[in-house]
C-alpha cells in the first residue's frame, strides 16, 4: 500500500518562502511520477509541479503560475520529495497535496505540448494535504 504524508504547511507572509515535504512509502515502481497539487476554497485543483524518478532536473515541470518561484525535488534515498516555494503570493494560499503516479509523468505535463497541464489523471496515490496560508 502506497502512503503519502505531507508536512510543512503554515502561515507565511507574502514574499516569504516555505518548503513542503512529502514522505512516501510502499511503492517500488521502476518508473514513477511525483507531483504537487493545490486547491484553494472555491477553486479547482491545480497541478503545480511534477518530476520523474531520480530527480532529473530536465524532467521537472511547473504550472505557469509558479514557474520560477517553486522547485520540486526528491531525496530518493529517504523516499521524500519536496516543494520549495519562494516569493509566495496571496494567491498561493491553498491546501497542498502530494501525489504519486505509477508510471512516468505524462508527456503532456511538459512544455511543448498543446494545452499542457499537470493533471490528476497521471496520479494514482494522494496524500491528505497540508495547508499553506499567506498573509499580506
Amino acid at each position: 500500500q502506497v502512503l503519502l504524508e505531507e508536512s510543512g504547511g503554515e502561515l507565511v507572509e507574502s514574499g516569504g518562502s516555505l518548503r513542503l515535504s512529502c514522505a512516501a512509502s510502499g511503492y517500488t515502481y521502476t518508473d514513477y511520477c511525483l507531483a504537487w497539487f493545490r486547491q484553494a476554497p472555491g477553486k479547482e485543483r491545480e497541478g503545480v509541479a511534477a518530476i520523474d524518478r531520480d530527480g532529473d532536473a530536465g524532467r521537472a515541470t511547473y504550472a505557469d503560475s509558479v514557474k520560477g518561484r517553486f522547485t520540486i525535488s526528491q531525496d530518493s534515498a529517504k523516499n521524500i520529495f519536496y516543494l520549495q516555494m519562494n516569493n509566495l503570493k496571496l494567491e498561493d494560499a491553498a491546501m497542498y497535496y502530494c501525489a504519486v503516479g505509477a508510471e512516468k509523468c505524462p508527456e503532456n505535463y511538459y512544455d511543448g505540448y498543446p494545452n499542457r497541464k499537470i493533471g490528476a489523471y497521471g496520479m494514482d496515490y494522494w496524500g491528505k494535504g497540508t495547508l499553506v496560508r499567506v498573509s499580506s
